[in-house]
Order: C-alpha cells, then sequence, then structure tokens
C-alpha cells in the first residue's frame, strides 16, 4: 500500500512537501518524492495532508491505572515495601483500557508505561504500541468482544527501572511512619539495594554459569543486574533541582544510565544538566502547581533546555493529562519559545533513541515500523487530530 501526494516530515531525512510512502507488512518500504514514485500496488491519496511519524511518549502510565476506575484498576504502585524493582509493567498493563484507543487515535503510537513514583524503587517498565492488529477500531459483528493481549503489544520489556526522589516517596511513607520519611531515606534506599545488587551481579559473574557457584536467587537483586550491566536504563523521578542531582550522584556512583523524569526545575540548572550529559523528560506541561515540589514549574522549561542544549522528550505522565494531548502540550510550550523542529524531535526521534528502540520508530525511514498519521494541519502548530493513524501498518 502506498500513501501519496502527502507532506511527509522524516525527522531524520528532512521534510518532503509532495512525496509517497510505501509500507507492507508492518514495515516501511519506500519514502521519497513524487518525482520518483512508481505506481505498483493500491493508493491513498493524501491530497496534501501532512504525513508525520507516530507520536512516542516516553513516560505514562497507561493500562496501569485503568480510566474511569479507583482502587480497582489502580495498579501501579506497590507501596508494601520501598524497593520493588522485581516487579513487571507488563503484569499490570490492561490493554482492553480505552484510553489505548484514545491514545493511537490521538496519533501515540508508542509508550513507555509502568510504576509510579511511591516507592524509591518500583518496577519494571515496558516499551509498548498503542495498537495494531488487535486494535483495529471497525465495528464487530453483534454479540462479539475484542480480545487485547498484551504481549503481542510489546517491543521491549523491561526498558528500564522507575526510580523516584522528592514528595512521593516521602508523602508515601510517611503516612506509614516508615522509611524514606525523608529524601536521606530515600536516596539511602536506593543505595543499599543497588550495593546489593552490584554484590550479587559480581557473585554472578564470577560463578561464570556454574550452577554450584551460583548465589541462591534474588529476585529484587537479579532484576537490578540489567541496569548494571548498561542493558536497560533508569527513570529517575525528580521535579526539584536538589533531587536532580540526587539522581545524578546515584547514577555517577553505581555507573548507571538514565533519564530525569520530569525536571520540573530543569530550567533554573540547565547549563549544569548540558554538562552533566543529562537527558531530560519533561513533561506533564499543562497541569497544575498540585504539590509544593511544582512551584517552580513553567511550560516555558523546554525552551530553556532547547537554549541550553540539553536533549529532551515530552511526556504526558497519563493520567495525569490525557495520553491524546501529548502534541497539544508541544504546541503550549512553543508560544514560550520552543521551535516547532525541536518539539517534533522531543515526540519522535529523540525518546526513540533515548530507549534503544531508534531502528524501530521515531522517524519514517525504510525498515522502519509503519507508524504514521496524517493530519490536515500541522498538529504542533495548530490543535488538531489525525485524519487516519496506522500502527504497525495497520488503520485504527
Amino acid at each position: 500500500m502506498t500513501i501519496i501526494h502527502a507532506c511527509i516530515e522524516t525527522v531524520t531525512n528532512g521534510r518532503i512537501e509532495d512525496g509517497f510512502l510505501r509500507f507492507e507488512n508492518g514495515k516501511i518500504l519506500a519514502v521519497g518524492p513524487m518525482s520518483e514514485y512508481v505506481p505498483l500496488d493500491h493508493e491513498i491519496d493524501a491530497g496534501g495532508s501532512m504525513l508525520l511519524p507516530g507520536f512516542l511518549d516516553i513516560h505514562c502510565h497507561l493500562g496501569m491505572w485503568e480510566d474511569g476506575l479507583n482502587f480497582e484498576g489502580a495498579d501501579g504502585n506497590e507501596i508494601t515495601n520501598p524497593a520493588t524493582p522485581q516487579l513487571r509493567a507488563i503484569d499490570a498493563i490492561n490493554p482492553m483500557d480505552r484510553c489505548f484507543v484514545e491514545a493511537a487515535l490521538g496519533g501515540v503510537t508508542t509508550v513507555v508505561t509502568g510504576p509510579g513514583s511511591a516507592n524509591p524503587i518500583g518496577g519494571q517498565m515496558a516499551a509498548i504500541k498503542t495498537g495494531g492488529e488487535l486494535h483495529q477500531t471497525g465495528s464487530l459483528p453483534e454479540g462479539t468482544s475484542r480480545k487485547f493481549r498484551m504481549d503481542d503489544l510489546i517491543l521491549k520489556a523491561p526498558v528500564a527501572i522507575k526510580m523516584a526522589l522528592g514528595e512521593n516517596p516521602k508523602t508515601c511513607y510517611n503516612g506509614k511512619g516508615q522509611t524514606p520519611m525523608t529524601r536521606m531515606g530515600t536516596a539511602a534506599i536506593i543505595r543499599e539495594t543497588l550495593t546489593k545488587a552490584k554484590r550479587y551481579m559480581e557473585k554472578l559473574d564470577a560463578a561464570a554459569g556454574d550452577p554450584s557457584k551460583l548465589p541462591e536467587f534474588d529476585a529484587k537483586l537479579d532484576a537490578l543486574v540489567p541496569l548494571l550491566r548498561g542493558e536497560i536504563k533508569a527513570h529517575i523521578h525528580a521535579h526539584r533541582a536538589d533531587d536532580i542531582f540526587t539522581a545524578i550522584r546515584l547514577a555517577k556512583e553505581f555507573g548507571f544510565d538514565y533519564l530525569v523524569i520530569h525536571c520540573s526545575e530543569g530550567h533554573l540548572i540547565a547549563d549544569q544538566l548540558k554538562e552533566e550529559g543529562v537527558f531530560a523528560v519533561v513533561g506533564p506541561l499543562v497541569s497544575d502547581r498540585s504539590k509544593p515540589e511544582l512551584r517552580n514549574a513553567t511550560t516555558a522549561n523546554p525552551a530553556y533546555l532547547e537554549k541550553a542544549g540539553v536533549p529532551f522528550a515530552m511526556c504526558t505522565d497519563h493520567p495525569v493529562i490525557p495520553i491524546q494531548y501529548l502534541a497539544l502540550q508541544a504546541m503550549v510550550c512553543g508560544a514560550d519559545g520552543l521551535t516547532r523542529d525541536t518539539a517534533l524531535r522531543a515526540l519522535t526521534i529523540l525518546p526513540a533513541q533515548a530507549i534503544g528502540l531508534a531502528d524501530r520508530v521515531g522517524s519514517l525511514e525504510p525498515g522502519k515500523d509503519a507508524d504514521f498519521a496524517l493530519y490536515r494541519r500541522d498538529p504542533l502548530l495548530n490543535y488538531e487530530r489525525p485524519q487516519a493513524v496506522y500502527i504497525s501498518g495497520h488503520r485504527m
């Protein structure tokens, strides 16, 4: 199948004002100007509409807090222990939550979703598609229902370990009267757990596969070995500047890679973030300042990071901001100085690179997944819902 006469934003190879995109079996086969187009198959004439890659929300909780439910659908925080790295998001995500369809129809085709921020170490996050063949929105015969399988949506799991600093762990465990009730306690739990995991990893390495020499299995410590080996990153929830520096300190101490999630005071320390090589994930960006550590939150934050040269992506933190409004946040930040091209990259290729999936998603290139959306107008300059969305080559 081929989309023709579209204004194509490839992201990595510029804009094609009048171009075509051919795809088959869920993959992009060719992208180019209409002057190079050779008719081969079924065509869809875009009539000049914009064709953009599917957006990627790099940090949310889609399917972890289900729409319209309270405790029954809240599966993101296991607040019985402050260190739970062994918990897997894929065991909690409900892909039948209607917000998956809302995400897909809003042009958000890939997400990283997982545990919340109640625990200093919350568990394992997953990179998943929001739809595909199993999520097509066409009508079904009367009396039948859709059956979505989490396993069919996974791109990479685990893709990250969730950690949290600041008010959230303090608030949660202060109510319980147990550690961590302070920022010191939060950092100490992370440090203690990682130290044990490092020793556990060293014993695994020393055993060299000999069953008689392997340490006794420990689910918590085993879950942190991929982080310490550099196979996955940490998503560290940190709003305030001092918490951001604690995240940097811990990462340096244990030699793991990380993303600073939310980074609400990033604009106050942008030059230092640049010096430290921090990748920031900013958002939610159109919410209220609901707690003290958000007192300096501003929609100008991305523009300050851009000016300082700090790479960043955007997130909704769904359900804090409904996930279909990911691009709306970028548009709002544009009014505070964020450039349109940086906003586009922050929703596509930059998060894809940050999670190690730029070979699959984040731009329109041959060989990548056929995840894209058609818009009548530029959704980063005007609030605009897609005319059509394709995920893995299937129209939603």
